[in-house]
């Protein structure tokens, strides 16, 4: 959701997460998971881009979308 938010790639987001384009795409496509460090570099490259993500019961600070839990 968050890179097509953005209108970026796979290929952009692990440029500017600094990992693999096929780490991005097994776990975009469910075959396998994140190491920790790898998920932390994932969410701060997108953060950098203007994604901001939230825990339950936080606001936004702007306009965009969530999914209703």
């Amino acid at each position: 959701m968050a890179r097509a938010a953005l209108q970026i790639g796979v290929r952009d987001l692990a440029e500017l997460a600094g990992v693999s384009f096929t780490t991005i795409n097994r776990f975009e496509t469910g075959k396998s998971g994140l190491q920790l460090s790898t998920a932390e570099a994932i969410r701060k490259a997108l953060e950098a881009q203007g994604i901001q993500f939230l825990e339950a019961g936080q606001v936004a600070t702007g306009p965009g979308v969530a999914v209703k839990g």
